[in-house]
Formats: structure tokens, sequence, C-alpha cells
């Protein structure tokens, strides 16, 4: 089996660091016009060293920016975007607080980041995704996204379970478009600051325990989950949707 994304036109979100970055080296590397998306500037220099990626540094939680990211694309490329990859999101610098100390902005802080910008994104790419006669959307959630979070954090659980849910959703409506939505929810990865805190957080015993659940018996690589949007992403997946894809090793 062999997939390449020759001529393809690729969006990726959150492609700073860690999975995004993994995601859209991997669609370069197999021939792919990656556009790619974050908040530091500095980090997407990073994510475009080895070629093949335009990086633009977007605020996806103002949705005009956002929508104007995806009009962009459309309008370098001449078409549409192929491959939409909503993987922006996370815990935005916060941490497990009791419910009645959570915040009005607290929670809509991490509902902007993990839930409206791909809501807006899909949003923006569909018009053009139709008019091709296909595409693909794959929407990175969570394992929070099918069970309590390790996190502690109401609205990040919410906002991966609400993740799955336009999949969903979006899968049936756009289906008979030609247009997949698929999903992949990571298991705990160290892939950033925030994931880091996380681990260290659980001191040695925790940390042992929690690669004990795991059948593979370690953590896993941004690398893994690029491997399975690309999947998603590729021909061989053309008649997959509306599915969930949990990359945790076997938890």
């Amino acid at each position: 089996m062999q997939i390449r994304f020759d001529g393809k036109t690729v969006a990726v979100t959150g492609a700073g660091h860690g999975f995004g970055r993994a995601i859209a080296r991997g669609f370069a590397l197999l021939g792919a016009r990656v556009f790619a998306t974050d908040l530091s500037p500095d980090n997407l220099k990073e994510t475009a060293a080895p070629g093949g990626i335009t990086v633009q540094a977007v605020d996806l939680r103002d949705r005009s920016a956002a929508t104007a990211w995806i009009r962009g694309i459309e309008t370098a490329t001449g078409g549409a975007i192929d491959v939409l990859v909503n993987n922006a999101g996370g815990v935005a610098g916060q941490g497990p607080v009791p419910l009645e100390d959570v915040t009005d902005e607290a929670w809509n802080t991490i509902f902007d980041v993990n839930v409206n910008a791909a809501f807006t994104l899909c949003r923006a790419a569909a018009a053009g995704m139709k008019r091709a006669g296909g595409g693909r959307i794959v929407n990175i959630s969570s394992g929070a996204g099918l069970q309590a979070s390790l996190t502690g954090i109401q609205a990040y659980c919410s906002t991966k379970h609400a993740v799955v849910g336009l999949t969903r959703q979006l899968a049936h409506e756009l289906g008979p478009f030609n247009i997949t939505v698929n999903s992949v929810a990571p298991g705990f990865m160290r892939t950033n600051e925030a994931t880091e805190k996380q681990w260290e957080s659980y001191g040695s015993d925790g940390q042992r325990e929690l690669v004990r659940r795991i059948a593979m018996q370690r953590l896993g690589k941004p690398e893994d989950i690029a491997n399975a949007v690309m999947f998603f992403a590729s021909d061989f997946a053309g008649f997959v949707n509306g599915q969930i894809l949990a990359v945790d090793g076997g938890r």
C-alpha cells in the first residue's frame, strides 16, 4: 500500500508543534501542497523548515480571520482545499479547578479554541469541496471525547465530545457530496508544555501506572497521529466516514 498526495491542497491547524507539525510535514513529504497555521510565527517557521509548507499565523478564535485563511488558500491555489485537518486545540493554559470555580471566560476560551474554530473552518471549506466534487475533513478529538478526561478540565472534556459529535453530524450532511469527515482520538502523549506539566503532575508512580494501562506499554508519538490522519485523507479511506479512530496503543 502506497499513499501519495501529489497535487493535493492540505490545510492543517495547530501546526506549530506536536501533532500539527507532524501532520503538516507528513503530508508535505508525500507530495501535498500544505498550508499550516498556528498562533506562533516562530514555531511555524520551524515547522516549515524542511520545505513544502506555507505558513501563516492566525488566531482561529477570530472567526472572520479563520474564514479569511481558508479563502486565502483557495485564492492562492485557484481551487478548493482537498484535505482540512482541524488539529488546533488544547487546554488554553488552564488546569483543573472545582466546578463552582470555573468562570465563563475560562469555559468559553476552550470552546472557542477546540470547537468553534473547527466548526468555522469546516463551514468555510465546505462550499469549495462541494464545487470540486469531494474532499476530506479530519478532526483531531481525543480519548477525552470518548470518556472522562485525564486533565480533569470540564470544558476540555466537553469540547472533545463536541468534536466527536460535529464529526458524526457533518459526515452525514456532507457524505452525499463525496466529502468524508472522520476524527482521530489520540491517547495521552507528551507533545507540548501542557502535556509535559500533566505528565510531571502524576509523579513516578502515576507515570508507571499510566503506561501500564496501555497495551503496548509505551506512550505514542506525534507521527502515530499523523499516520492515522493521512490514512483518513487517502484514497484507501474513500468509503470510511463518520468514524472515530482511537490512536492510544490499546488503552
